[in-house]
């Protein structure tokens, strides 16, 4: 997903050197944690694409193979649908959601810490964005419109064709909102608005996995994955930042030497539980 990708570079540049722990802030980063982290996810993001934009197309034979009742019996249903309206309106409410988090910086509590929300918002991306090019670069499904005799042949046999699994549209989105709801919890806990924000935050990649899934671009398990994956990262990530959580986990790593007799043999890396 280009514009994935393209939105993260531009948010590595906003951030910049924003790293310092703020001691009024929910949350602690650490450049030497998750920098590491951020890159690793760009990297793979990147590699991922080259993988998905690798694929082989359809030829005109298989294309001519290709049935229906080939599909899980879940998904047959959305096998052929293709609207290019639902493609284009589903546009919107997907570039729109990577402005949500920055909307939280309105919040005076979200805002005096813009520097590590965006941080975190850059990790949460990078993180999304490996997660679905390295298993869509991974993964051969067709998409639905390729089933659909109407479309034209060129868009059917092309590589883009094969990148049904997963949704990266609503991954991204779910990613994007689900973040800024978690932020706007975690500045705000006692705030009457919560239950609000985060109705929000799951309405938005719904309606973008509905309108992928009108458009032909994706199947309903598609979605429903992307969703997933889309809002755990968007929750997990800041939530694992937190300087204390319910999960006790330190993302703080701790490295132990290891010894034979008086001389080290090597060094354990662990997180703290």
């Amino acid at each position: 997903m280009k514009s994935l990708l393209s939105f993260i570079l531009i948010l590595t540049m906003l951030t910049g050197s924003a790293w310092a722990q703020e001691n009024d802030s929910p949350y602690k980063t650490r450049f030497a944690v998750d920098a590491p982290i951020i890159a690793a996810g760009m990297g793979l993001s990147a590699y991922g694409l080259t993988l998905m934009q690798d694929k082989p197309g359809f030829t005109d034979e298989e294309i001519a193979k290709l049935s229906r009742m080939d599909v899980n019996s879940f998904d047959r249903f959305g096998a052929g649908y293709y609207s290019l309206d639902a493609k284009k309106v589903s546009d919107f409410p997907f570039y729109g959601s990577f402005a949500l988090p920055f909307a939280m910086m309105l919040n005076k509590n979200v805002g005096r810490k813009a520097g590590q929300v965006f941080v975190l918002y850059l990790e949460t991306m990078a993180v999304t964005g490996a997660l679905f090019t390295m298993v869509n670069g991974n993964v051969e499904r067709a998409r639905p419109l390729v089933y659909n005799e109407s479309v034209e042949m060129k868009e059917r046999t092309e590589s883009n064709a094969q990148n049904s699994f997963f949704a990266g549209h609503t991954a991204a989105t779910a990613a994007a909102t689900f973040y800024a709801a978690k932020v706007f919890n975690d500045f705000n806990p006692d705030s009457p608005a919560k239950p609000y924000v985060w109705a929000v935050a799951a309405a938005i990649p719904a309606s973008v996995g509905y309108l992928r899934l009108k458009a032909g671009k994706h199947f309903l398990s598609d979605n429903l994955i992307g969703y997933t994956v889309g809002a755990a990262t968007g929750i997990l990530v800041p939530h694992l930042h937190k300087k204390t959580n319910d999960s006790g986990i330190s993302l703080a790593p701790t490295v132990i030497p290891t010894f034979n007799g008086l001389a080290a043999q090597g060094a354990n890396l662990s997180y703290t539980f």
